[in-house]
This record gives C-alpha cells, structure tokens and sequence, in this order.
C-alpha cells in the first residue's frame, strides 16, 4: 500500500517526454472502465513508438538497464549450466521459450524506473527495486499464477519430447539434428509451437496490463486481471503482432550466446511500460498512484 517514507532531496530528472499513447480516435473509442481506469484502442503504428520509448528511457538509464539484463544473462548460464549437469540439454529449446512466461515479473524493477522517469522523480538501481516492494502480495500472486505456466509448459514440453521420440531423448551430439532435422522433426515443432503458444498468449493476455498497474496503482489483483485481459481481449490483433515483436527480439537477444539479453531485457521492460500506458486512460481513476521515495 501508499508508502509515506520521508521524500528524498536529492534533484529530481526532468520528465520523460510525453509517449504517443493514444491517437485521439482510439481515446473517442474507449470503453470499458473499472476504478475510473478506461481500456483504449490501440492501433499497429503504436507498437513502434511503444519501442521508441522504451529505447529513450533505456538511453537515460543505461547502468539500471544493464544491470537487470545482466542478470537475466548470468541466471540464464546458471539455468543452462545445471540443465548440462542434469543430462537435459533437450529442455533448453523449450526453458528458452518458457523464459517469456515469466518476463514480465522480472521487469517489474524497469516498469518503475519508466514510472519514475515520468513522473520526473529520482531514479537509481535502489529506486527501480521499489516496484518489488509496492502491492507485494498481488505482485505475488500474479508471479505464482505465471510460474504455474512455466512448471506446466515445462512438464508438457518433457512430455512432447517422450512423444515424438518414443521415450528417447535425443543424445547431446545429435541433439540439434534430432530437433530440427530428423523425420519427426516437422511434427514435434509444430505441435510445440501451438502449445507454446497457447501458453504465451495466455501469460501475455494476464501479465500485459496487471503487473505493471500493480507497480503504478494502489488496486486489487482481481481488477488488474480484469482490466489486462479486457484489454488484450478489445485489442488481441494489434497485440498478437506486439507480442510476436516482443519475441522475435527476445530471441535475437538469446542466440547470440545470451549476451543480446543484457541490452533487449531492458528494452522490452521499458517498451511494456509504454505499452501499459497506451493501452489504459486514468485520468479519472480512483486508484492513487503509489509513491514510495527511498533515500
């Protein structure tokens, strides 16, 4: 809840430009509205300037943004590390792809840091962890709710591999033939890409608005559900091809030995941020903005 820990003195930044959120069109359109938060449509020309935004602010930001795509790099050599000594390299295809189930709740700290460059306040890496520390228990709630798609698409994934390769799994040395190559190939990928899917749509449609409402808004986790899959739900073209957008470049950030991560992490962080704000007007919400100043 609304923190009112005494305010730091140290000079605020100036205020992020102002994001091309809505087009006034969209804003005559909007409907549905819960807590005076109103969903808006959104157009396709939208999710470029989305990405616009969230360069600039990883350009005034660089050491947060860094610091946060670092550690989504090292966490991803300790995963893939441990997966080696396990004996199952094969679930690093579908524990890459399952990377994005949960995303969203390790961008919390960069939704806050594009919060607070907004808002024109002090910003520091101790700053961005303030949005771990807002709303905590409804933050958790959404984080158990997106590591039950990740445990369970990783169990499916097992299961798809024992399928197609008749309980086998495929040998280190012949591991990326036997995946893309190999006779059952065609009908493995496939049948995993519709799954995979269908959990990334639904992660995305639940995580899309309501995480970052939580770190913005003094609300209810049922509400921000409510609200992000209303949102997704009114605008699901438009944000089927952002959502293709977002992995497309999460994934040129994790063949490159996963060192793309350690600048696309952030950018994809800071562009939610301007996606959250685009999708939802709260000029007449009756959720304060929560504040919470950490000398």
């Amino acid at each position: 809840m609304t923190d009112t820990t005494a305010p730091h003195t140290a000079t605020p930044h100036a205020p992020t430009p102002a994001t091309p959120h809505a087009t006034p069109d969209a804003s005559k359109t909007a409907h549905n509205t819960q807590r005076g938060i109103t969903i808006r449509d959104v157009t396709s020309d939208q999710s470029g300037k989305w990405l616009e935004a969230g360069w600039r602010d990883f350009k005034r930001t660089p050491a947060i943004g860094l610091a946060y795509g670092a550690f989504c790099v090292v966490a991803g050599y300790v995963i893939l590390l441990s997966l080696f000594q396990a004996g199952q390299p094969y679930l690093t295809l579908p524990l890459g792809a399952g990377f994005m189930l949960i995303a969203p709740l390790l961008a919390v700290g960069l939704y806050e840091t594009s919060r607070r460059l907004e808002m024109g306040e002090n910003v520091t890496l101790w700053h961005s962890l303030n949005g771990f520390r807002r709303n905590p228990g409804q933050l958790g709630a959404i984080g158990v709710i997106l590591m039950l798609f990740f445990l369970l698409w990783s169990r499916v994934a097992m299961l798809l591999f024992a399928l197609f390769y008749n309980g086998d799994v495929p040998p280190l040395d012949t591991l990326i033939w036997q995946t893309f190559f190999s006779r059952d190939a065609m009908g493995f990928l496939i049948t995993g890409s519709i799954i995979g899917g269908g959990f990334a749509i639904m992660a995305f449609a639940i995580s899309l608005v309501s995480i970052p409402l939580l770190v913005d808004r003094d609300i209810d986790v049922i509400t921000a559900l409510t609200l992000s899959v209303t949102a997704f739900r009114r605008n699901w073209r438009v944000l089927i091809g952002w959502a293709a957008a977002l992995a497309v470049l999460a994934a040129c950030g994790m063949v490159v030995f996963l060192l793309g991560l350690a600048v696309v992490m952030p950018l994809l962080g800071h562009a939610s941020w301007h996606a959250y704000r685009g999708l939802i007007d709260t000029t007449n919400a009756d959720a304060p903005r929560l504040r919470r100043v950490v000398p």
